[in-house]
Formats: C-alpha cells, structure tokens, sequence
C-alpha cells in the first residue's frame, strides 16, 4: 500500500483512469484507431486526384472521339499519327526527336 501513497491523487481518481483507458482504446486498439483515420482521409485524397485526373481525360477523349466521328480529316491525321499508316504510293520516314547516344 506504500506504493499508491506515491501516485497523485488524481491519477488515481476513477474518472480520470476510465478516460486513460477509452483514450488508449481509442487511438490504438479500436479497428478504427486514430492512425487508421489517417490514413484512410490520406487515401481519399488520392482518390479524389485520381478522379479530378481520369475526368478530365474522359472529357478530352470524348471530344477526340466527337472529331473522329464527324471529321474524315481528322480521322485521318488520328490514323497517320497513332498507328503510322500510309497511302499506297507515299513513303514513310520516321525521325526521332531525341539523337540516340554514340557508344565508344
């Protein structure tokens, strides 16, 4: 009994160790813990990015596929941009922007 001498009284107050121990559930053992928190909202935040991202590319690929439809000339641009086509009697140079490293 010399030992709880020692400690505070208020440490050893009901009230206060009943919030000590729903705190330390709370905050660590809970499935739902404060850190779990966390990292969820930091989650959604990228998911949300990812969203604001593939929306606007939805949007630019629906106006591309709108030109394609209504456009032959930008279909044919789309094709000879895309997938290299040609016409029967042209030829077809590729230059590279980029210069390939000379090896010694």
């Amino acid at each position: 009994m010399k030992l709880l001498t020692h400690i505070p009284s208020w440490i050893r107050n009901k009230y206060f160790i009943s919030f000590a121990a729903f705190c330390v559930v709370v905050l660590f053992l809970d499935k739902n813990d404060f850190f779990t928190q966390l990292d969820r909202r930091k989650e959604l935040k990228e998911l949300q990015q990812n969203k604001q991202y593939y929306t606007t590319q939805i949007t630019a690929e629906r106006k591309e596929l709108e030109a394609l439809k209504t456009n032959p000339a930008t279909l044919e641009k789309y094709a000879r941009e895309k997938y290299l086509m040609k016409r029967d009697n042209e030829e077809l140079f590729l230059v590279s922007e980029k210069p390939d490293k000379v090896k010694n």
